[in-house]
């Protein structure tokens, strides 16, 4: 009797699985696109291209990424807005995206026009500056600015990005004014730090390579607890500024993309975030696995939002009403 009960539940389930499948319409049924928004070759392109072959494998059909930069990564998530709701095309949602509405007229609305498919990571992020540079720890750093009011550049992966915030936050903690200059990437950033162009970066951890090879000094990183890599540069809060910061990232899709494929996709993302290829592209970069469901996802998103008016306003960058 057990037995044939648990026969019976299983042809249930396989039903169930079945009509699933059929409810998306056998999705997918052709590639899909992923827009990342940052460039090629930088720490994002780089783990989510990984990350988007694995899913591919597991639903059937390439996940092909198309890099759009710019806007402060915001571009995928604004072209998610005119979009057909099929699955066919996805976003990256950098936290840049919770502060559009603050610092840009937009018609539409992060939270609400944006179907949150699941979280996938964050950055490491810091401060660096050339080996041969004088300024030699964070104190120097600090003492430099205070003496020459708006003379230390440093440069970001763009205009409002988490590196741009959060070095701004930190200045006006410390009473220091610096002179942003903003770039479109990793990898721009890196060639106008090594070239001479700026004396200081903040930037996610793509910058290790060359630290490794002796090109630039880490002044301090922003997680929670010092990084691995490099054990010697303390965190913000050691420093006593109280601020973490690792702008979780994930995948959006347009607003109406019917449940059953956006299930589709969760489920298939989260089987990719948990293949090693996909860790230990991560851990290049210090990243880690950073999963949230659609619906905690959608619920950090809501959280977010409100954080970033906040911060926004802090800085006195939020938009004339």
């Amino acid at each position: 009797m057990h037995r044939r009960h648990l026969i019976q539940a299983a042809a249930g389930l396989a039903a169930a699985s079945a009509l699933g499948v059929r409810a998306q319409g056998g999705f997918p049924t052709k590639p899909i696109r992923l827009l990342v928004a940052f460039p090629a070759g930088g720490p994002t392109d780089i783990t989510m291209r990984q990350l988007a072959d694995n899913a591919g494998k597991i639903l059937g059909q390439p996940v092909v990424v198309e890099n759009k930069p710019g806007a402060g990564g915001t571009l995928p998530a604004q072209q998610l807005q005119t979009s057909p709701a099929d699955g066919y095309t996805l976003a990256q949602i950098p936290l840049g995206v919770f502060r559009l509405p603050y610092t840009t007229k937009i018609n539409w609305d992060p939270v609400k026009d944006v179907n949150y498919v699941i979280n996938v990571t964050g950055y490491a992020f810091g401060i660096v500056v050339p080996t041969d540079s004088p300024i030699k720890n964070w104190n120097d750093f600090v003492s430099y600015a205070k003496a020459n009011p708006g003379k230390l550049s440093y440069g970001s992966t763009g205009t409002l990005t988490s590196p741009h915030l959060t070095t701004e936050l930190i200045a006006q903690r410390l009473g220091i004014q610096l002179n942003h200059v903003p770039y479109k990437g990793s990898a721009e950033l890196a060639q106008a730090i090594t070239g001479g162009h700026i004396m200081a970066a903040a930037d996610s951890t793509g910058f290790a390579p060359l630290v490794q090879a002796g090109k630039l000094r880490v002044l301090n990183t922003w997680g929670e607890k010092r990084l691995e890599k490099f054990p010697d540069a303390p965190t913000l809060k050691e420093l006593g500024l109280g601020i973490v910061q690792n702008s979780p990232f994930g995948i959006g899709a347009p607003r109406d993309t019917p449940a059953a494929v956006i299930t589709r996709l969760h489920d298939a993302f989260k089987r990719a975030m948990e293949d090693p290829s996909y860790v230990q592209a991560l851990d290049r970069y210090d990243m880690v696995p950073m999963y949230m469901s659609s619906s905690q996802y959608r619920r950090f998103a809501q959280e977010t939002f409100a954080n970033e008016k906040a911060l926004v306003e802090r800085l006195g960058l939020a938009k004339p009403s």
